[in-house]
């Protein structure tokens, strides 16, 4: 099974990238998902992130405010920082219980969407990592239009990730996701037939 790490800033764009890919076959695990996953009520994680932020980030039914934690971590590094040393390690794991779940299924790609693929050291679960890239300006106004957040919010959130030049030097692949939908559909398209096509034909033929 050949494993993309598919990663990028928030609001670049990563998302839709992650649906051609599934259009194009791939199975698509969102780290996102996985990651409200590992924090259900009860969990171990859950208990950890309570506990470490209080019960003020707990809504009435005791799930986790996922607003006023974003609030909280998103203005603060050493919160963020905490809330990653929680996180993370739960999050890795499943991740690769995914994977591996994936590769027993017998598919032939499988894509792990994380924004924070390349920071939490998760490129060592992928076999090549592919970033998006879009203009600030772009960023800005999809995540005005998608989250409805403030400028102030999304400079927290922009400045509490990595920059585009520390994801591109671990990255295979540097999408730029400054045109039309349909050109970046077609850019995907085209780096699927170059770069996974043949890698599939390889491993049903070993």
């Amino acid at each position: 099974m050949v494993i993309i790490g598919l990663t990028g800033g928030i609001g670049t764009g990563k998302s839709t990238v992650s649906r051609v890919l599934a259009r194009a076959g791939a199975t698509i695990i969102d780290a996102v998902l996985v990651g409200h996953e590992v924090y259900e009520t009860g969990t171990a994680t859950w208990k950890a992130v309570s506990q470490t932020f209080g019960s003020d980030i707990l809504l009435p039914d005791q799930q986790i405010d996922r607003k006023k934690l974003g609030e909280i971590v998103f203005n603060d590094p050493s919160a963020l920082a905490k809330l990653n040393a929680i996180m993370r390690p739960a999050m890795e794991a499943v991740l690769a219980q995914r994977l591996q779940a994936a590769a027993d299924r017998g598919d032939n790609v499988a894509v792990l969407d994380s924004a924070t693929l390349v920071e939490a050291g998760w490129t060592s679960l992928v076999d090549e990592v592919w970033m998006v890239s879009a203009p600030s300006q772009n960023v800005a106004q999809r995540l005005k239009e998608r989250d409805s957040l403030s400028d102030t919010a999304i400079k927290a959130r922009v400045a509490s990730q990595i920059t585009d030049h520390e994801r591109a030097a671990k990255a295979d692949v540097v999408i730029e996701n400054n045109g039309s939908l349909e050109e970046l559909t077609a850019a995907i398209k085209a780096l699927w037939a170059e770069r996974i096509e043949a890698k599939v034909r390889n491993n049903g033929a070993s």
